[in-house]
């Protein structure tokens, strides 16, 4: 045994897997690098106050019957199964356990962000989340599961009746993932929220998506931002979002939705009577996009906040884009910050505003965009029209506290990754 080492772990664990196992036993390979000591379940001295063991770089092995010992110190032994499941699954598949799983017990949300699970964690996984009925929420941001992992994690999703929220942003999981994500998603039932953002998701990816929100009426969140969606995917998503029931939150921002493909997503805008906030910012929607946008605004009597900060929109585009506040009643927060507008587009979209007694409008953002004194009157005369609109612009700074729809208030506290 190595000097240092804890007598409780050290008697079962040996870099080349020495000593004689019992009957019942079975040797659980440690990968190049991983120890006891860092950051996985090797860390049981965590929790049984053992001493630390000495860094080492050398691949080795711990007996089934250590991590027993270790999980019945964390746990009751009535809740091993899973995790038994769990290690036999990351024995087979040859990837360190991840202690935040095994720590996890019976609390609904799983946090495993950042963890670089890699497509071998996420198959490990997936196979012990078929059986755990606890995970209500599933947030794997950033782990480099790829298609591949992916596809393994939409098995799982597949079969589960408990998880609710997923969280798959930054994995790289491309048309491959997305594919089988939206296919696992399309017979899932009780998926309300998924969040699928810098992914690399293009044109190809696009026809899976409509497919999810033609299909799902119970997904109620959807977030597709930093990805590469362009013209045509574009064109896909607005059919599809014109017949999509259910949908109340969609993020598409920092995408490549320009010309037609801008206009065909603002017309499924048009059709759609579910959709509360939408947020279509750092897109290229430009002015054409802005007057579609506009046409939608004169019929979509349910969306409540629109974001559309940075899309080329021109002081030709703002007007077009106030036809539509003229009648609307129901939009609350407009966001049109850090567009090419000046002045002239700022004003005409409060002059529109002002034209519209029954508009719903609390707050009015052209954020870093300057203005001058005639609009400044014009906002104190609409301000006696509309006590309740805050307007925002370079040169006046308001605060604005924005209640939260139902929808978007989180139902479960989300956990600082240990």
């Amino acid at each position: 045994m190595s000097a240092g080492l804890s007598p409780h772990l050290g008697s079962f664990y040996s870099r080349g897997g020495g000593g004689r196992l019992g009957p019942s036993e079975e040797e659980i390979p440690v990968p190049q690098g991983a120890h006891p000591s860092v950051g996985h379940l090797w860390d049981c001295r965590q929790h049984l106050q053992l001493a630390p063991c000495p860094p080492h770089n050398a691949p080795g092995r711990v007996r089934s019957s250590t991590f027993r010992k270790c999980l019945q110190s964390i746990r009751g032994p009535g809740e091993l199964t899973k995790d038994t499941l769990y290690l036999r699954s990351c024995q087979a598949h040859r990837v360190v356990p991840a202690s935040c799983f095994l720590r996890q017990g019976r609390t609904p949300e799983l946090n495993l962000r950042h963890r670089g699970l890699g497509p071998q964690g996420a198959r490990a996984l997936a196979s012990a989340l078929t059986s755990n009925p606890y995970v209500k929420r599933l947030d794997l941001r950033d782990n480099g599961l790829c298609g591949a992992g992916v596809e393994a994690l939409a098995g799982a999703l597949r079969k589960t009746s408990i998880i609710s929220d997923v969280d798959l942003s930054e994995n790289q999981m491309g048309v491959v993932g997305a594919q089988a994500i939206c296919a696992a998603l399309t017979v899932n039932p009780t998926m309300q929220k998924v969040q699928l953002a810098g992914n690399g998701l293009e044109e190809h990816a696009a026809r899976y998506l409509a497919e999810l929100l033609l299909a799902h009426t119970g997904l109620k969140s959807l977030d597709l931002s930093y990805n590469q969606l362009n013209d045509h995917a574009g064109e896909i998503l607005g059919p599809a979002l014109a017949e999509n029931t259910g949908l109340t939150e969609l993020n598409i921002s920092w995408n490549h939705l320009r010309g037609p493909g801008a206009v065909a997503f603002a017309r499924g805008l048009e059709a759609n009577i579910f959709l509360r906030v939408l947020d279509i910012s750092y897109n290229g929607f430009g002015d054409p996009g802005a007057s579609a946008v506009g046409e939608a605004l004169k019929t979509n009597n349910v969306l409540e906040e629109l974001s559309m900060s940075n899309n080329r929109i021109s002081a030709v585009g703002a007007l077009s884009l106030g036809l539509g506040l003229r009648v609307n009643q129901t939009l609350r927060i407009l966001v049109m910050s850090r567009n090419p507008m000046r002045g002239e587009g700022c004003f005409g979209v409060l002059k529109s505003v002002q034209e519209n007694p029954t508009s719903a409008l609390e707050l009015l953002d052209f954020s870093e965009i300057q203005v001058d004194k005639e609009f400044d009157d014009l906002a104190s005369s609409v301000k006696l029209l509309l006590p309740a609109l805050h307007v925002k612009t370079a040169a006046h700074r308001v605060k604005y506290k924005k209640e939260l729809p139902s929808v978007l208030t989180p139902s479960l506290p989300v956990s600082v990754p240990k």
